[in-house]
């Protein structure tokens, strides 16, 4: 791709530092032009501008300095016309950049006309002249610092390359300033933008290739940290491409599609009109970001490019992710970069720049001891509620305001915090921010200690961090530009930051913050932090719980600009939105689930499947496919191919359950038969049937004495396989039983009757003919019809499906519900416990795949196949599932995706429910 318009403010500064270091000047969005050290290196750049200020045009001109009577020279350079202001860039260094603020001009027009400006004798008639009371100097001999200010009545002159351009020029800037003398400000403003716009087009000669065709063009703003520069936008069959209007930084920005990674609909100024685009997996570093004027030109094209990476990129949702971070595939920081991405962050946009916590507590001791809990800030409280007689008389203020009640008058992020921490190495953006100032040398970041001290006790101050501090690079810890930053009251310059007593260096100190963000205490409570800023405690009876109440401003939906009609009315809003700051989008409306382990190791590397595996020899790995075999081969699943295809059943197979030794394969039919299939010598050994209506599932008790089905009689049979009869009847239910399961000396029956129910006095041998006593323990009851049910490896917890698609999960040891989740549109098929059993898989008619977090009843991750997805195993990162077309589907939970179909059946592969294949499979795996 070419022309990109990557624009992290902390990378672009780095690449500045680089630049100051080789006697260069520094600018974010500057070309790279071959140039002497006598000739400026990007001197101007789009911070020079105020907010809502755009550049127009440039013409290449000649500054006429007068220096008395009879002195005059020419200073060569360009003159930049903007919204608000006239800008002279000088070509040599050693003169500064030259800002005129349109509304401190007393005279705009031709020089020579009416007999004025007499004092300049070498300006050509013709040249442009303004006389103003107000200039700004800005970066002298190319060294960032604070404006220059002069003040008094003065006159300019600069004289066009192109005289014929002089009229138009003047007839602008007369424009322009007029808006400002007439105080009709933004309203004049934004029609001249919108005039020239509309006179203008795409370039097609920018294209890349002639055969290009052209999807769609429409007008809309780059955006980059604190400007926006408007101009066309056009995407065709291969490129997205941006022209702005006044040519700069480049004349068009140009991406591949086919190098586009990801695409995020963005709010900016809490409007729906952003787009970011990704072209690599950075999340801090986009490709470019869009504003539009109108949301639907923003959907339409958005609505392109996503359709067009359906077939090239799978898309992330905030669930799996959380999956992904649950099970250690993620770390603690790159989970919350993904988490600040999905919530409209983005390192473009300062009032939504990505948001880190503070983490460490401990800034005084020499060792930083991450073993001691006392060492960590109390992640469960936001910054403002951290100090408990602070809270006090925040809470006394909030008790007594008036609606729209707000505990905390300054947010938790926000431009003018992002530059606080960023000020070493974006200077400009700073300058940008202040009206060319930097800040009391007093209130900088001057030491890591003092900023946390005045988090936990200053009475407006209650930030959090950015990314930076867990990164690898210390470059905005360190003066390596030589900045003027100021002179502290004490008489010390401001300087590199002040490190904690247990960090040697900038770069211990950021290995030090790492390892804290990923160590074990922080793991186990980074959840109450995502609670609190992106989810269930951001907003509404959550957030006042947790006095976490930021300004409404700051939330999604607090204000429609839309329905503020004047014009700079709603500029001085969308001014106070962007510098206060913006609380994330929320992503989580429950209470997010903590980590899963204390080492954080992923299943695929510690499952016993895989410790299996190792030591059994590919070609004898046959297995069914209705239990978790700690033999299946995860690693090779994907391999699996049909190697043996029995018909044994005249209507649909319920159920299979296989002998411990594998000989035999116990199968149960909508035929009400029970069958006894012997794998060795591939011959069906026994028929057996128990009443005149289907058999819905079956299961072998410990021993492989004792086969138990289930009917759709109302009833469970028992059937001793030494003896080859029924030995006994449970008569326990009301309407057809649909699962059954067993787990020490216990029994579980779910039913159409509503109910599953807990039964003891069932022994894992069954001898002889002696009825037995069955005691029910438990009756858990239901809405509607139970279809399906699984315990976890422990038996302490039960998952229900229903008809209506209700997953419940259950606290057996208390016969209680924990969560009821309606995640299915149909029946639910099939349900089941991870290894772990900190989630629960489920799949429906619906065909779709849900996962679900055990402790929080929060659905994770949703994936949809086309068709009803029958029955399932898993090893908690990987699932094979058979499908109602007897496709076998290998789905990647982590990945979100569906990574291999395996033709299996010629109708339905399953294990239990409504079916309509009447054979057996076994699967080979193939090395």
């Amino acid at each position: 791709m070419t022309g990109q318009a990557r624009s992290h403010p902390a990378a672009e500064a780095r690449r500045l530092t680089r630049k100051a270091a080789r006697g260069r000047g520094a600018d974010p969005y500057a070309g790279a032009r071959h140039a002497s050290p006598s000739v400026r290196w990007g001197g101007f750049s789009l911070l020079l501008l105020n907010l809502e200020e755009y550049y127009f045009e440039q013409h290449r001109a000649n500054h006429i300095l007068h220096k008395g009577s009879h002195h005059e020279r020419k200073i060569r350079g360009s003159l930049k016309i903007c919204s608000k202001s006239a800008i002279f860039e000088p070509d040599a260094i050693s003169q500064p950049i030259i800002k005129i603020p349109l509304r401190d001009c007393v005279k705009i027009g031709k020089h020579g006309e009416n007999g004025a400006n007499r004092h300049f004798t070498k300006a050509k008639s013709g040249s442009i002249s303004l006389i103003f009371s107000q200039v700004y100097f800005i970066k002298e001999h190319n060294v960032v610092a604070p404006y220059k200010i002069e003040r008094g009545k003065m006159e300019y002159v600069f004289e066009l390359d192109v005289p014929g351009k002089v009229e138009d020029v003047v007839e602008t800037l007369l424009q322009v300033s007029t808006c400002w003398v007439e105080n009709s400000k933004q309203t004049e403003i934004t029609a001249i933008l919108q005039s020239r716009l509309a006179r203008t087009s795409f370039d097609k000669n920018r294209f890349q290739n002639i055969s290009e065709k052209l999807h769609m063009e429409c007008k809309a703003e780059m955006v980059t940290p604190l400007v926006t520069n408007p101009g066309h936008v056009c995407i065709t069959d291969t490129n997205l491409y941006f022209q702005p209007l006044n040519g700069y930084p480049k004349p068009v920005v140009q991406i591949t599609l086919q190098d586009v990674r990801r695409i995020y609909k963005r709010r900016h100024g809490l409007m729906p009109l952003g787009l970011e685009v990704f072209c690599t997996e950075d999340d801090l570093c986009s490709d470019i970001y869009l504003k539009f004027y109108e949301p639907q030109d923003r959907d339409d094209l958005y609505f392109y490019i996503a359709t067009y990476l359906e077939h090239h990129v799978a898309e992330h949702t905030a669930e799996s992710y959380m999956l992904q971070w649950q099970r250690g595939h993620l770390s603690n920081y790159q989970y919350l970069l993904h988490l600040n991405n999905l919530a409209d962050r983005s390192c473009n946009d300062l009032s939504q720049y990505p948001v880190f916590p503070w983490i460490i507590h401990d800034y005084s001791s020499s060792e930083l001891d991450l073993s001691n809990p006392g060492t960590f800030r109390d992640l469960s409280k936001p910054v403002g509620a951290l100090n408990k007689e602070r809270l006090e008389r925040l809470l006394t203020r909030y008790q007594e305001m008036p609606e729209p009640k707000f505990m905390y008058g300054s947010h938790y992020s926000s431009p003018g915090y992002v530059l606080f921490y960023l000020v070493r190495i974006a200077p400009e953006y700073m300058l940008c921010l202040q009206n060319g100032r930097f800040d009391n040398a007093d209130r900088m970041f001057n030491s890591i200690a003092e900023t946390w001290k005045n988090c936990l006790d200053g009475a407006t101050d209650f930030k959090e961090l950015i990314p930076e501090f867990y990164g690898d690079d210390v470059s905005f810890l360190v003066n390596s530009l030589k900045l003027d930053l100021g002179k502290r009251q004490g008489g010390q310059m401001v300087d590199d930051v002040e490190l904690p007593p247990w960090a040697s260096s900038p770069e211990d100190f950021l290995q030090k913050s790492k390892d804290a963000l990923e160590s074990n205490y922080v793991s186990e409570h980074l959840h109450e932090w995502i609670d609190l800023i992106f989810g269930y405690k951001q907003k509404g009876s959550g957030a006042v719980g947790a006095h976490n109440v930021f300004h409404p401003l700051t939330y999604e939906g607090g204000v429609d600009l839309n329905s503020i009609q004047d014009p700079d009315e709603k500029v001085a809003m969308l001014t106070q939105i962007l510098e206060f700051g913006q609380t994330p989008k929320q992503l989580f409306v429950t209470p997010h689930p903590r980590r899963i382990t204390p080492k954080f190791k992923s299943l695929s590397q510690t499952s016993s499947y895989n410790a299996t595996m190792a030591d059994s020899p590919g070609e004898e790995s046959f297995e069914d496919l209705t239990e978790e075999s700690k033999t299946l081969a995860w690693n090779n699943i994907t391999k699996l191919q049909l190697h043996e295809h029995y018909k044994i059943h005249k209507e649909a197979v319920t159920g299979i359950t296989v002998s411990r030794n594998g000989s035999s394969v116990f199968t149960t039919s909508q035929d009400s038969t029970l069958k006894m299939f012997s794998k060795e010598s591939k011959m069906l050994q026994r028929s057996i049937s128990f009443s005149n209506m289907a058999l819905s599932s079956c299961l072998l008790l410990p021993g492989d004495a004792t086969v138990i089905t289930s009917s759709w009689d109302n009833n469970v049979y028992f059937y001793s396989i030494a003896f080859g009869r029924r030995q006994d009847t449970l008569m326990g239910h009301d309407d057809a039983v649909s699962k059954i399961c067993w787990h020490d000396n216990r029994l579980y029956s779910a039913s159409w009757d509503s109910t599953v129910k807990v039964w003891s006095g069932v022994p894992a041998e069954m001898p002889g003919t002696k009825r037995h006593h069955f005691d029910l323990l438990a009756e858990l009851e239901h809405d509607v019809s139970v279809d399906t049910i699984s315990l976890n490896p422990a038996s302490t917890l039960l998952v229900s499906g229903t008809k209506e698609g209700t997953v419940n999960i259950w606290d057996l040891p208390t016969a209680t519900l924990m969560h009821q989740i309606p995640c299915h549109s149909g029946i639910v098929c099939d349900t089941a416990f991870s290894p772990d059993s900190r989630h629960v898989l489920s799949t429906g008619a619906d065909g779709c795949l849900n996962v679900i977090d055990v402790q929080t009843g929060m659905l994770i991750s949703s994936m949809t196949s086309d068709e009803p997805q029958r029955c399932f195993v898993w090893d908690g990162n990987s699932v094979l599932s058979g499908s109602q077309s007897g496709e076998l589907l290998v789905w990647d939970l982590l990945g979100a995706k569906i990574s291999e179909r395996i033709q299996g059946h010629t109708a339905v592969s399953s294990t239990g429910g409504r079916k309509t294949d009447i054979n057996i499979i076994f699967g080979k795996l193939q090395y």
